[in-house]
C-alpha cells in the first residue's frame, strides 16, 4: 500500500471533490440512486467513538478519555513530517498535563513493527501514550488522508482543531484551542 504523506493532500481533496460531485451512481434499475446523507463530522462535532490498543496491547478508548482534553495525534515512524512535530507534542503534553491535558499518540505502523515504534519513541523521548492501528482504523473515522494529522477532542468529546501536516512550534490557533478547552466551565445560570 502506498503511503499517504501531507504533501500529497492537495491532489487527494481534488480527486475526492471530483468523486464527491456528481448526482449518484446508477443503481439496479438505471436510476440514480441516491446519495446518503453526510455524517456530522470537523470543528464543532462529536469526535468518532474509537479505541485501539497500547504497545504492550491492553485495549483504550477515547471513551477512557472522557472529561481530559485530548491531542489526537495521528502519525507513522516512516513518516519524516511526523518527527518534526514531536518536540512540539512532547512540550504541549509537558506544559498542559497537570491540567487534564493529554497527547496521544496513535501509530498506523503495520503489523510487526511494535519494535520499531519503541525504538522510535525512545529515540524522539515521547512520553505521552502511543496506540497502535495497523489497521489503520483511525484513517477511515477521522476522515484522515495523510499523516501527520492532529485532532483535539474537549472533555465533552467534541473536536474542537485540527490539522493535517505536522503541528507548528506555537501555533497560536492551536494554542488559543487548547486552553480554550481547558478552561473551566461557566456556572450555571441561577
Amino acid at each position: 500500500m502506498k503511503r499517504i504523506t501531507w504533501r500529497s493532500l492537495p491532489s487527494l481533496l481534488l480527486l475526492a471533490a471530483a468523486a464527491c460531485s456528481g448526482e449518484g451512481t446508477p443503481g439496479s434499475d438505471g436510476k440514480a440512486a441516491t446519495k446518503a446523507a453526510p455524517v456530522a463530522f470537523g470543528v464543532g462535532a462529536p469526535a468518532p467513538a474509537y479505541s485501539a490498543t497500547l504497545l504492550d496491547g491492553d485495549s483504550v478508548s477515547l471513551a477512557g478519555l472522557r472529561d481530559q482534553v485530548v491531542l489526537l495525534n495521528v502519525w507513522a515512524t516512516w513518516c519524516h513530517p511526523c518527527r518534526t512535530e514531536i518536540p512540539e507534542l512532547q512540550a504541549l503534553h509537558t506544559k498542559y498535563a497537570d491540567r487534564g491535558f493529554r497527547v496521544v499518540g496513535v501509530s498506523v505502523d503495520g503489523d510487526g513493527d511494535e519494535a520499531g515504534i519503541r525504538d522510535f519513541v525512545k529515540e524522539f523521548s515521547m512520553t505521552y501514550p502511543i496506540w497502535r492501528d495497523p489497521d489503520e482504523r483511525v484513517s477511515a473515522l477521522f476522515s484522515v488522508v495523510g499523516v501527520p494529522a492532529t485532532y483535539l477532542i474537549d472533555r465533552q468529546g467534541i473536536m474542537r482543531w485540527r490539522t493535517v501536516g505536522p503541528v507548528r512550534p506555537g501555533d497560536t490557533t492551536l494554542v488559543r484551542a487548547i486552553e480554550s478547552a481547558l478552561a473551566p466551565a461557566p456556572a450555571p445560570a441561577p
